[in-house]
């Protein structure tokens, strides 16, 4: 069965692991260097330090969703009081998809916003992955913003 949780300190190695499959899966898309940023580079170590503070960080929510008690996704979220909660991090593991896991992470982060005052959730999905933009508009969210961009 699948649900949500709030996550632990004890669920640091797998927040980790799902953190950095996470960055090497939106990394290897369309605009996702730039999404992932310097966490592409970035070693667990590192990783494991952001999440253990999103963890300690009261403006800040992290959630686990899981299957048979089994954490197979993560999500984290912030939200300032009359503004707009942004969703930083949100996955589950590729065999986990289309069960619920999602939806059940997606309720936690919108109740969590709703309670603080938040005026909405923005969250960034790349450009091309439909799957992504099909979970979120399923949710009722639309797109209101595409940044174009050219290097130079």
């Amino acid at each position: 069965m699948e649900a949500a949780r709030v996550a632990v300190l004890g669920d640091l190695g797998r927040l980790t692991r799902l953190a950095r499959t996470a960055v090497e899966e939106a990394g290897s898309r369309r605009g996702g260097a730039e999404l992932v940023g310097s966490w592409s580079a970035a070693g667990d170590g590192l990783i494991e330090r952001a999440l253990s503070s999103c963890l300690s960080d009261p403006t800040r929510a992290v959630w686990v969703g899981t299957v048979d008690d089994q954490v197979m996704g993560l999500s984290v979220c912030s939200g300032p009081e009359g503004q707009s909660g942004q969703l930083h991090l949100f996955f589950v593991e590729p065999g986990a998809r289309g069960v619920g896991v999602g939806e059940s992470m997606l309720n936690k982060v919108i109740g969590w916003l709703q309670a603080r005052g938040c005026t909405g959730l923005d969250v960034p999905v790349l450009p091309g992955d439909r799957n992504t933009k099909q979970f979120f508009e399923g949710a009722s969210m639309v797109a209101r913003l595409l940044v174009m961009h050219r290097p130079l």
